[in-house]
């Protein structure tokens, strides 16, 4: 097949082992060619040799961007490398890239993810009068926003994005071909980051509430300790495997009889778009046990494919958690229903096959660029 249609995938901080997302999407592109850019390099499982890294040993330049909006490297690096399209993700890193796509004249696409329009857009003070200035700016100059599900499409249009460029679009997930069901080695899985809106704390709490399942929490974050500490004083039957990679979360999701995903808005606002890991257990039959919250309930059909509840509401989470390790025949009910829903809404290749739609509709063929295209101002 021949090489694709350049676009040009950017990430400011290229890129958070959490950020699985990202290179999911652009490595499931059929028609477009990605190209990874990042100001600056973050030290993970997912950084990449081929990403190009416009900041590079430069500790002023990327500072400077985020105060100005523009720099004179960053449109030489997306000059020389001629792209179609430019796809941001993080409606603050829309910003950041927005005026050099605008120089240059190369459609922009944000994707809006969850804290880039709930928490950060609610920052007080100058700080958040100077951010929700920037959202505003970068919608405009945008030509598709994206929203990973209708409650952050509603909250993008709140920050002044036009209507008439929102779209939801689910990032989706790969469909692991199923062979038999894996031996159970935990009772609940957890997988997250450490932090408010993951629900830890209800978590370990309703945990707390049952027979002592065997629980694997897999993760890090600034709550680590603390969830540690209760853990340990709960008495939990609790294991701690830190960060992984994704092969390694894949399988202990596979063996794992549930998923729990409380999560909810935390104390600064900061709200989940729609949690990957939520669409990756249901891709391996495994029910979730999660709340109303966000667009969990795109992913999440109460009773149908998983359970779910009010949010920081722990004797519900610890009754659904009860109700599914008890339950067998639901268990696999549930399951085989939460696949047959990723399978349906969520698969990757048709997710992605649809973003390439978007693509087209906004980036001219090469033929019609306007002339003066990736001309230095």
């Amino acid at each position: 097949m021949p090489p694709g249609r350049p676009v040009v995938i950017w990430r400011s901080c290229l890129l958070y082992g959490s950020e699985t997302f990202v290179r999911d999407q652009g490595a499931a592109l059929t028609r477009w060619q990605p190209t990874y850019v990042g100001a600056v390099r973050v030290a993970s499982p997912l950084a990449a040799g081929t990403d190009v890294i416009a900041f590079p040993g430069n500790r002023l330049a990327f500072p400077l961007l985020r105060l100005t909006g523009g720099s004179r490297r960053l449109r030489a690096v997306l000059g020389d490398l001629r792209p179609d399209l430019v796809h941001a993700h993080f409606a603050g890193d829309g910003w950041l890239v927005s005026r050099t796509a605008a120089a240059l004249r190369v459609p922009l696409i944000i994707t809006a993810h969850g804290r880039d329009v709930t928490s950060q857009a609610r920052a007080g003070g100058l700080r958040g009068v100077r951010y929700r200035r920037n959202l505003r700016a970068a919608f405009g100059r945008a030509a598709l926003i994206l929203a990973v599900s209708r409650p952050i499409a509603e909250r993008a249009i709140e920050l002044g994005a036009d209507p008439a460029k929102v779209r939801v679009h689910h990032t989706g997930v790969a469909l692991p071909v199923l062979a038999g069901a894996p031996a159970k080695e935990w009772d609940v899985a957890f997988v997250g980051r450490f932090v408010a809106k993951k629900g830890l704390d209800d978590l370990v709490e309703a945990l707390g509430r049952l027979d002592r399942p065997r629980v694997v929490f897999i993760g890090a974050g600034p709550l680590e300790p603390a969830i540690r500490a209760r853990a340990t004083e709960l008495r939990l039957d609790a294991t701690f495997l830190g960060h992984q990679d994704p092969a390694t979360v894949r399988r202990h999701v596979a063996a794992a009889r549930v998923l729990a995903a409380p999560s909810k808005s935390a104390p600064d606002g900061d709200t989940e778009g729609l949690p990957t890991t939520i669409l990756e257990a249901a891709a391996l039959a495994v029910p979730v046990v999660s709340t109303r919250h966000s667009g969990i309930p795109e992913a999440v059909l109460h009773n149908e494919t998983g359970l779910l509840g009010p949010e920081g509401d722990r004797a519900t989470l610890a009754a659904n958690l009860g109700r599914l390790l008890a339950d067998d025949g639901l268990r696999a009910l549930l399951g085989a229903r939460a696949r047959e829903h990723v399978t349906a809404h969520f698969d990757i290749v048709t997710q992605t096959r649809a973003l390439e739609a978007l693509y087209d509709s906004v980036a001219p063929a090469p033929s019609a660029r306007p002339a003066g295209a990736y001309k230095q101002r």
